[in-house]
């Protein structure tokens, strides 16, 4: 055969022009039956992820990396499973965007049994294409948290832009309107059997089976079109927390945060003041870093930030060029109010706590008093070193001389003003120092028979 292709190339090629093409008709084939396949499988795939504690940005950016897998996995639907107190505006505006624009229905089940979903719960609940309860739980309180003490007129546009927002998701979904606007002005909330009563949940289901047996066959509303639910009997993928919620949900903690920067402010301070190490400045730059990042998804205060920040300046100054207390005591002030008033938020959940601040402060004017005791005390000691070290200490005279010779002091040789006449081997008091002349006087007379040179 290779010889024949061999005389006859035209035929060669056809004949490899004919088998690439029927290799390229098999792979297509495959790759088709494959995708089908794959689009049968996933589309009875039902995904589930669980919300469980305060929203913030770690939980926010789990359930919006749950929904874009969910999406890319072509799933028929994301089982939100939800237990919250609440949490961060921003973060629960993050999440209703991402649901809101999911081409997957996305089901929120507020579960266990004594599960809630408080506040920003109740936005969440209400945003899903599906809003379902298990028995013994309740929902509401959606008063935003940052209403109170900011005065009325504010706190009247907090509360009627939040309860505009929820009533708007409530209408999208055909629920209870009425009752959306009452636990944003009023806290209402309510149990499961009266959420559903009233039209605020669609279903009741005290385990995922029951859950799933209800929405088989539910025809919901999405971005992407209406999509009729097949999910009886389906299979159920649990999406867990990765890496990147662990380290979320550590730096995000306010007191983690303010830690961070704080070790990394005062590494970077000993760097410079005591360069050379560099692992104070490493390690200060790393935490300084991974601070800000962490504060930046939190609410916080920039009026606070600007505190610290020239509380910390006015100490640094204070260590490296001391100022007797001024910018020190300064400093200590402006770094606690700072501190208190940091984060922009009042939800107690998201708040430095106050021991950390009044440790780190009381730690921090600790060190501001030592250094400022240690510039006192330098200032108040005897000079020891240096030319004005040398007055009033003895020097030994080198030779005979009028008024100019040579004296010996501490080993080394210096010239000497005297107004009095001086013998050789005499102790002589340095009065003071002029340059490299020292001026002396006579103190003890060496006796006539001692001419020796002293060292």
């Amino acid at each position: 055969m290779l010889r024949t292709m061999t005389r006859n190339p035209a035929r060669t090629i056809h004949w490899l022009a004919t088998s690439l093409a029927v290799l390229a008709l098999i792979a297509i084939i495959g790759e088709t039956h494959h995708a089908s396949a794959q689009g049968a499988n996933s589309r009875a795939n039902i995904m589930q992820v669980t919300l469980d504690g305060p929203v913030g940005p770690a939980s926010a950016d789990h359930i919006i990396r749950a929904i874009d897998q969910a999406t890319e996995n072509n799933s028929q639907l994301l089982i939100i499973r939800l237990n919250t107190p609440g949490g961060l505006d921003v973060a629960m505006r993050d999440m209703v965007s991402a649901i809101l624009a999911s081409p997957v229905p996305v089901a929120t089940w507020v579960t266990p049994s004594g599960a809630r979903a408080a506040s920003a719960g109740t936005y969440i609940l209400t945003a899903s294409h599906i809003a379902a309860m298990s028995g013994a739980t309740n929902v509401g309180s959606s008063t935003p948290v940052s209403a109170g003490g900011s005065g009325e007129d504010l706190d009247s546009k907090i509360i009627n832009d939040a309860a505009a927002y929820l009533e708007g998701l409530a209408e999208l979904r055909g629920r209870n309107v009425d009752w959306a606007r009452q636990t944003v002005t009023d806290a209402a909330n309510i149990n499961a059997t009266e959420a559903l009563q009233l039209g605020v949940i669609d279903l009741l289901a005290d385990d995922l089976q029951q859950l799933l047996a209800q929405l088989d066959g539910r025809q919901i509303e999405t971005e992407a079109g209406q999509v009729t639910l097949s999910t009886q009997g389906a299979a159920v993928e649990t999406i867990d927390t990765n890496w990147r919620y662990d380290f979320l949900s550590i730096i995000t903690n306010p007191n983690i945060a303010y830690i961070l920067m704080m070790v990394g402010v005062y590494g970077l301070i000993l760097e410079f003041y005591n360069p050379g190490g560099g692992i104070a400045g490493t390690i200060g730059i790393i935490s300084l870093l991974v601070g800000a990042y962490a504060l930046q998804l939190l609410p916080v205060s920039y009026a606070g930030l600007a505190l610290i920040v020239i509380g910390i300046a006015m100490m640094a100054f204070e260590v490296i060029t001391p100022t007797f207390g001024a910018a020190g005591v300064g400093g200590v002030i402006a770094f606690a109010l700072g501190s208190v008033m940091l984060m922009d938020t009042n939800d107690p959940a998201w708040q430095i706590s106050l021991s950390l601040v009044a440790a780190i402060t009381v730690s921090t004017g600790a060190l501001v008093i030592f250094v400022l005791g240690a510039a006192l005390k330098a200032r108040n000691a005897k000079v020891t070193t240096g030319v004005e070290a040398m007055t009033g200490e003895l020097a030994i005279a080198r030779e005979d001389f009028e008024t100019r010779g040579h004296v010996q002091h501490h080993g080394e040789i210096w010239q000497a003003v005297s107004r009095t006449p001086v013998r050789k081997g005499d102790r002589l008091q340095i009065d003071h120092v002029d340059g490299l002349t020292l001026h002396v006087s006579g103190v003890q007379t060496a006796p006539n028979d001692s001419h020796s040179n002293q060292h």
